[in-house]
């Protein structure tokens, strides 16, 4: 008999195949196109049961184990219907449906990205965003458009798909994508050129049913000094710009050949390993991994020395919303895990290390338009980093130094969304201590700027070429399990104290106040005030401090979203208005901002809503949403690649 899988192991492609086949079956004669198909994760408090015994070594093959469920997401139509999504869970033991969620008016699920144009279906595509520039292709009215300028010889254009963002007040609730439209040299840089050198005043947008363009909008071109909806550029849109090439062979001056090999080896192979499919162990640390594409990888029962302390961790959301004032840069905000599953293995890329002794990679699940579920190689790297000094002292006496290397585990995953790419790497320490670190790379979006103009909104990056100014907000979730889910969450300030005879004759002392979040809320970090926060366990105390047990939450003060509270650019970030949301723990409640961001108009059924219970989360299974992110007004010394 084959072992059966942990609760908290990703699906496997027979056990896809069986919620593909489920879903199929109730629904005959109708038109399938199949987004997703991964784990549905049990109710908590089975599989927290389970895992006491598990790590008890109680656990038998007679144990009972949590249902194993999988989530199915897909497009269903009936004739000449528009098509209606859907999401069902499926027992795949019972082999049953056992919930339905379907979007309502004016919710649209979020796009589908995959390897290619895999083949087209009624009502739905395979890579609906891809749509985009074919149907340019196809669209007279961008051609049009298009003719309008005069390209330089060997030059063509480039239509880079985008969400459409939120809604106009016009619009009427279809489904739509937009493009970003640029000029590639085909006839000197190649395949391989630098299009976004090139950039053209040029919005289309496409009807996400019908696969046809249905307008496309000229937008400005000025600077400062003009009018907002002011149409100033010549028909000779890019002959300003220069080329702005990365490619190393593409280089005039070529790569930098002054550096001598740096060589990172282990010659005795990783310190990790890696059982049971995806039970990672590393020094006192444990934890199980799985991928999936809303959120990319998530990390499962996380203990150090045996001892839990997180349940569940993982990316939650961002947003990445545009400053232009500009009509119709208002819509430029991505929301690259909500709208896109940005983490789909079609948008990862985290194959960067040379050395098989260096790194274990993970796979994914491909989902494919008629339900079949394929392999998608190496979406996560598991590998082992230095990282400088972990401490060191020096006794001045004896001249005796001690230094130890900072090692850590880090698990990562890459994802490339058009012009960006982000690096988001959870790190593991030897003192207990794990770190989200998110980077960003790849190529700034840049419009099309007249000659000799500059703007406030964002900086010229290359001739004719302006890089907006925008901000990246992100948002990570925390479900913390600090030696047990009840958990109690504070806020500890350092503040000065008033010199007085009693408490503070001499003026040197300083208080440190605690205040205990006792209801979901949203809080701001305060710099001036040391404001840190602690995860605790209140019911465990630690022997040499007499103090409950915990972790400290280490966050950066980086600036929340400057968008006007009354914009529609911020009532569909509510997220983004806090640096951390403390919530009292509901199943299946994962995404900060809403499960369907795409296309709408305020964040609905995200954080904000669930802090609105007012839940009391003192002594009880929370969940913790801390925000963080960049606000990136661009230099030219981030061009051609940041």
């Amino acid at each position: 008999m084959a072992p059966q899988p942990h609760p908290l192991s990703a699906l496997s492609i027979e056990e896809s195949a069986i919620a593909r086949d489920v879903v199929r079956s109730l629904n005959p004669g109708s038109v399938i196109v199949f987004r997703q198909i991964f784990l549905y994760e049990p109710p908590k408090a089975q599989v927290s049961a389970f895992l006491e015994l598990e790590h008890a070594g109680k656990v038998t093959d007679a144990t009972p184990r949590p249902p194993r469920l999988a989530q199915v997401w897909f497009d269903v139509a009936e004739r000449d219907a528009p098509a209606k999504f859907a999401e069902s869970v499926v027992d795949l033991k019972t082999k049953k449906v056992v919930s339905t969620r379907t979007t309502l008016p004016g919710q649209h699920a979020s796009l589908i990205i995959r390897d290619c144009n895999l083949l087209t279906l009624p009502h739905s595509e395979s890579d609906e965003i891809r749509e985009v520039p074919l149907a340019c292709e196809r669209s007279d009215l961008f051609k049009s458009k298009i003719a309008e300028f005069k390209l330089p010889e060997g030059f063509e254009a480039v239509v880079e798909p985008w969400p459409y963002g939120a809604a106009d007040p016009n619009d009427d609730g279809r489904r739509l994508f937009q493009g970003i439209v640029y000029a590639v040299n085909r006839k000197v840089g190649g395949k391989d050129s630098n299009f976004y050198a090139y950039p053209i005043p040029l919005i289309p947008i496409m009807d996400a049913q019908t696969k046809e363009i249905v307008r496309v909008l000229e937008v400005a071109t000025g600077g400062g000094d003009d009018p907002l909806d002011a149409k100033t550029c010549s028909e000779n849109i890019i002959d300003h710009c220069k080329p702005a090439e990365y490619v190393p062979e593409k280089l005039p001056q070529g790569i930098r050949d002054d550096l001598k090999p740096l060589a990172v080896v282990q010659p005795e192979g990783a310190s990790f390993s890696v059982v049971d499919g995806n039970r990672i162990e590393w020094q006192k640390w444990t934890m199980r991994l799985t991928f999936n594409p809303r959120e990319g990888a998530v990390l499962h029962d996380i203990r150090y020395d045996g001892r839990s302390v997180v349940y569940r961790l993982s990316m939650s959301d961002m947003t990445v919303p545009y400053a232009d004032p500009r009509s119709p840069y208002q819509r430029k905000q991505a929301f690259d895990f909500g709208d896109g599953n940005a983490v789909h293995p079609a948008a990862l890329n985290s194959r960067f290390v040379t050395s098989a002794n260096l790194g274990k990679y993970f796979d994914g699940l491909l989902t494919e338009p008629n339900g079949d579920v394929t392999e998608s190689k190496n979406v996560i790297c598991l590998h082992e980093q230095d990282n400088g000094i972990g401490w060191k002292h020096t006794d001045w006496r004896t001249g005796r130094a001690v230094v130890t290397r900072r090692r850590e585990l880090v698990v990562q995953y890459i994802i490339t969304l058009a012009n960006y790419e982000y690096i988001f790497n959870f790190k593991f320490d030897q003192s207990a201590g794990i770190t989200l670190e998110t980077r960003a790379t790849g190529i700034v979006s840049v419009v099309n700027i007249d000659p000799d103009k500059t703007a406030p909104w964002g900086n010229i990056v290359s001739p004719g070429a302006l890089a907006q100014n925008h901000q990246h907000v992100f948002v990570a979730r925390i479900d913390p399990a600090i030696d047990g889910h009840s958990n109690t969450v504070i806020y500890e300030e350092s503040t000065p104290v008033p010199m007085n005879a009693r408490t503070n004759p001499r003026g040197n002392y300083y208080e440190v106040k605690q205040t205990v979040v006792k209801t979901s809320t949203g809080i701001d970090l305060a710099p001036e005030k040391n404001r840190t926060f602690k995860i605790q366990n209140r019911s465990k105390i630690n022997p040499i401090s007499k103090k409950p047990v915990g972790y400290k939450l280490v966050m950066p003060a980086t600036q929340l979203l400057l968008a006007d509270p009354n914009s529609v650019q911020s009532k569909r970030a509510e997220f983004a208005h806090h640096h951390l949301w403390v919530t009292k723990y509901e199943e299946d409640e994962h995404y900060a901002g809403g499960r369907y961001p795409m296309q709408g108009k305020a964040e609905i059924g995200g954080v904000a809503d669930a802090v609105f219970r007012y839940d009391n989360v003192e002594d009880e299974d929370l969940v913790l949403w801390p925000v963080y992110g960049l606000t990136h007004n661009p230099r030219v010394e981030d061009w051609p690649v940041m």
